[in-house]
């Protein structure tokens, strides 16, 4: 679809492409999300400055660019707070036994883990550790967030953190409030991160055709570079000269069998 926007120059939004390639020296394209470096680098000065961490093991899907990228990003902010990384240990998309993951961990008793990846792997991770008696936090990335999780994990992933995008039960704007109502009301549950960045990129694309006055693909696309501070629903975000959302960066948990709120950092 870039490519697409790209040879005939119409603006496009992307609400969930997290890869900093995406919008990399590209004219018409736009994000609404962040991207992994600012996630990997919030994720790591929350560990650092309020969780207290000091000591992590990685574990890192190497097949999965997202979860070698945020790996990355994350150890490079980390290191330059002053943490240590104690252990890096590797594992593949669909692996069932992380038997020598976590016994590799376990050996360095860090005081978090930080595994960014998806759910599936998380859980069956997290659950393992549990079993064979690691203690330490972990910690993961938005591709966790998915009822998937606490299906596979049950009771072993409640306390896991990770960054997100959105969280309903934060949202203090106007606008926010409005879209959790108008969504209740036409679907009959609650909103998620998914439907909160399509919106928020569709308002905000709305806004841009506002401000040009005109539907020009090219007044638009200047509209849209423009801003640097919208109303979202967890508050202020802009775009960066590549064309990345500066938004703020929630901090969610499993409680109870279920997704909850802990903290939101802003940029």
């Amino acid at each position: 679809g870039g490519a697409v926007a790209e040879q005939y120059k119409v603006p496009m939004i992307s609400p969930t492409a997290t890869n900093p390639l995406v919008t990399q020296d590209k004219k018409y394209l736009f994000r609404v999300c962040f991207i992994d470096p600012f996630q990997g680098k919030i994720a790591a000065k929350y560990a650092y400055d309020v969780l207290k961490v000091r000591k992590v093991a990685i574990v890192i899907d190497v097949q999965q660019d997202y979860c070698v990228g945020l790996a990355n990003f994350f150890e490079e902010n980390f290191k330059k707070l002053g943490g240590e990384v104690v252990a890096k240990v590797q594992y593949r998309t669909g692996d069932q036994d992380f038997t020598a993951q976590v016994t590799a961990v376990k050996a360095k008793n860090p005081d978090m883990i930080y595994i960014p990846g998806y759910y599936n792997e998380i859980a069956l991770f997290t659950k393992q550790a549990r079993e064979l008696g690691v203690k330490s936090i972990v910690f993961s990335a938005d591709g966790s967030y998915a009822p998937e999780l606490i299906q596979i994990g049950g009771k072993a992933v409640e306390g896991i953190y990770f960054t997100n995008f959105y969280d309903q039960s934060a949202v203090t704007t106007d606008i926010g409030k409005k879209f959790v109502e108008a969504y209740r009301k036409k679907y009959g549950k609650d909103t998620d991160s998914f439907a909160a960045l399509a919106a928020e990129a569709y308002l905000v694309l709305v806004h841009a055709i506002e401000k040009a006055g005109e539907p020009d693909p090219e007044k638009i696309r200047d509209a849209l570079e423009g801003i640097k501070s919208f109303t979202g629903f967890m508050g202020e975000f802009g775009f960066d000269e590549n064309h990345n959302a500066i938004r703020p960066v929630v901090i969610q948990t499993v409680k109870d069998g279920k997704f909850a709120y802990v903290d939101i950092v802003k940029p």
